[in-house]
């Protein structure tokens, strides 16, 4: 994008996520997320009504106007620690990655699990996103487990 086209956009608003926003996003997810480097998750409508739902919804949208700049959606409870935010999904469209949109949305959701009583915040990142990793890195995360998820395909036996 050229400097002046950038100049003729509007400020980045950040707002609370509602269902008006839900097509857009479910469309920018199927756009951005490649789920079958993390085949125990999904991305799908059921995903972000899940934590629009909950009980301390930290889900948020950044517009640029009427366009949808990027989106987070995160909630408290994390595997079994209640007091534990859970930042699970992040996307910035293409043509706002690398302008600080992502970080504005992880600082929103942090600072709305925060107020609801999180201890801390957690989110994982694929091992080879390493541009997320660095934003992650950049939002005061730090790396703590490492998983490997082990896969063991059928064999090939007829029976």
């Amino acid at each position: 994008m050229s400097a002046a086209a950038a100049h003729q956009r509007s400020p980045i608003v950040l707002e609370r996520m509602a269902p008006t926003h839900l097509a857009d996003v479910l469309a920018l997810g199927r756009e951005l997320y490649d789920t079958s480097v993390k085949p125990y998750t999904s991305w799908s409508l059921s995903a972000i009504a899940g934590h629009m739902d909950a009980d301390a919804s930290s889900c948020w949208v950044a517009l640029d106007g009427d366009a949808l700049a990027g989106f987070v959606l995160g909630s408290m409870g994390f595997d079994q620690r209640a007091d534990w935010g859970n930042l699970e999904w992040i996307a910035s469209a293409p043509d706002y990655q690398g302008q600080g949109v992502a970080s504005h949305l992880v600082q929103a959701c942090c600072a709305t699990l925060t107020a609801a009583g999180a201890t801390a915040v957690v989110t994982d990142v694929e091992s080879r996103n390493t541009a997320s990793a660095a934003l992650m890195r950049r939002n005061g995360f730090k790396e703590s487990v490492s998983v490997t998820l082990f896969v063991r395909d059928a064999p090939d036996v007829v029976l």
